[in-house]
Order: C-alpha cells, then sequence, then structure tokens
C-alpha cells in the first residue's frame, strides 16, 4: 500500500493529531507540529492545504486532542537545524521544555484578531530536559517521555512523567536510553518508543520488551488500531512499520523516495484513514482504508 501526500510545506513536521468536525473548524482536520519552526499547523485534508494555527516558539513535538478547542504540546524547547544542516535557513528560537497548552480559535493568527489569535500557555515547566511525546489517560492523566537532548548521552537519563489532573507533576519510569514516542494499549498500559524497540511499562514499575529491533534507524512516533496492534513510524526506513501486540512485524507502509518518518495518527471520518508526518522532505502523508480502524483517543480535559 503506498502513501498519498496530502499537503507539503510542513518543515519537520510531527505529533499529528485528528480533529473531528466537533473539535474542529466544522469539517474533520488534521493538527501538525512543526518542530523546526515552532509553530502549530491545521492541515484540511480534503483541500490538500494547511494554515498556520499557533506560534510555541522552541520545538513542538507532541500533540494531543483537548476539549474546548485546545491542543495539549510537548515543547522540547527548541532544536537549532540551521547547525544541523537541515531546513539552513530556519530560526533557532529557544524557550523552557516542559508540557503546554494552546488555545486555539481555529482562526490563522494573521487573520485573527488580537483577543482571538490562539494563546500558549504551560501546565508543567520546570525540571524537564526535552519532551517528546504525550498521551491523554482515561483518567486525564497526560503521560510524556522526556529524553535527554539529542544526541543522547552514554547515560540513560531519559524519563517519563505523568501529569496528574490536579497539576502534579511526577516521574513514573526512568532511565532510558533515548524514550521517544509513547501510547496506551488496548488495556492502557503505557507502551514507549525506546531506543530501537518498543518497550511496555508494567503496573510494578518494571518494562517489558514488546520488540528490541524496529529496523535499521529504529521507531519515533507511533499509534494503534482497535485490535491492539502498533503503527510505528520507521523514520529512515522511510514509512510506518506494523507491531502485533506479541511483537512481530505485520506490514509495513512505504512512503515513496528518500526521508524521515516521525510520527503517525489514525482519522477520517471512519477512522481508518493512517496520516504520517514525513518530516524531511516536510510532508503530510495518508494511507486510505486501512482494514482496521485507529483506536480511540481521550481528549484532555481542559476543564478540570
Amino acid at each position: 500500500m503506498q502513501a498519498e501526500v496530502v499537503v507539503g510545506g510542513i518543515r519537520f513536521g510531527e505529533g499529528p493529531v485528528w480533529c473531528p468536525p466537533e473539535a474542529s473548524v466544522g469539517v474533520g482536520t488534521l493538527v501538525v507540529t512543526s518542530v523546526c519552526d515552532g509553530k502549530l499547523f491545521r492541515v484540511f485534508p480534503d483541500e490538500q492545504r494547511f494554515e498556520e494555527l499557533a506560534d510555541t516558539a522552541g520545538g513542538p513535538n507532541g500533540a494531543a486532542l483537548g476539549t474546548a478547542g485546545t491542543i495539549v504540546v510537548t515543547q522540547n524547547g527548541g532544536t537549532d537545524f540551521a547547525k544541523m544542516g537541515v531546513f539552513t535557513d530556519s530560526r533557532y528560537r529557544p524557550v523552557t521544555p516542559g508540557l503546554q497548552v494552546v488555545a486555539t480559535a481555529g482562526t490563522p493568527p494573521e487573520q485573527a484578531e488580537p483577543e482571538k489569535q490562539a494563546s500558549v500557555s504551560y501546565l508543567a515547566d520546570v525540571g524537564f530536559q526535552a519532551p517528546n511525546d504525550l498521551v491523554v489517560a482515561p483518567d486525564g492523566t497526560v503521560y510524556f517521555t522526556d529524553p535527554p537532548p539529542y544526541p543522547p548521552p552514554e547515560q540513560p537519563l531519559g524519563r517519563v512523567w505523568a501529569y496528574e489532573t490536579d497539576g502534579n507533576v511526577k516521574v513514573v519510569a526512568s532511565q532510558f536510553a533515548y524514550c521517544n514516542g509513547i501510547a496506551l494499549d488496548r488495556d492502557r498500559t503505557v507502551v514507549v518508543v525506546e531506543g530501537r524497540g518498543l518497550q511496555r511499562l508494567l503496573p510494578d514499575g518494571e518494562k517489558e520488551w514488546i520488540t528490541e529491533t524496529l529496523g535499521r534507524g529504529g521507531g519515533d512516533g507511533f499509534c494503534l488500531d482497535a485490535d491492539g496492534n502498533f503503527y510505528v513510524a520507521a523514520t529512515v526506513d522511510h514509512g510506518v512499520r506494523v507491531i502485533a501486540s506479541d511483537g512481530n512485524e505485520l506490514d509495513f507502509l512505504t512512503i515513496e523516495g528518500d526521508g524521515v518518518t516521525t510520527n503517525c495518527c489514525f482519522g477520517g471520518a471512519d477512522n481508518r484513514t493512517l496520516f504520517a508526518t514525513d518530516a524531511v522532505p516536510g510532508r503530510v502523508v495518508a494511507w486510505e482504508g486501512l482494514p482496521t480502524p485507529g483506536l480511540p483517543l481521550t481528549p484532555w480535559p481542559s476543564d478540570r
């Protein structure tokens, strides 16, 4: 199955999140972060266009849908892409790493009245390294990965945090080489991409490998379908790797050409379209009509 390009021009996209019509602007849309440019964009798949939604500065990475027009974002603090030799005309605008919330009005910043522009604030901003990805549990807890800035040091400094509904923040697991994508499986157990593999965090604090190897480049962000299969962005292998709950590889969804795939999510009218951020060269792609719909996600309860 070959991916179709939805839009181009979103540089080092990440954190795709599907917004159904009732949570969007009257039509189903996709919100995507740009780690490179420090912005959030709203993508209109049916119209194959996008518009700026919010400016967070730094490096917005993962994103999750909230209620009342909010998007929760893991802010890694920013990366100097020009120094890395990628998107050399990008502007480095570092900010404090943390967990942000973006309140949107569904209007592009350049068109909105000042009082209606998207506002960006922090839910938590103390003690973090480079927050990467997040997931919302049914009880409203936000779990998010916090690896060290890339490239990672020799010491295992990565952590997984929980932002609880009362505003308390605590470490729930630590000593990761490089914890990246995060999601909940069907029984609500936290699963993370760790190093080049996929790891389950058990209730007693122990860790269990689902698979230690996700191809030559490892994995990045991921999502699940209703059967419990994992769809893992395959970075330099350029596509999405489908992994069963027992760790066996079931399929590989390819993207034509060379590039870097960073994250994916289910969406569309029937939740059977898989969207992926093709960070380099800078596109959003999709596979329509997958046999199994995506596992439903919990919006963040912004009114708590």
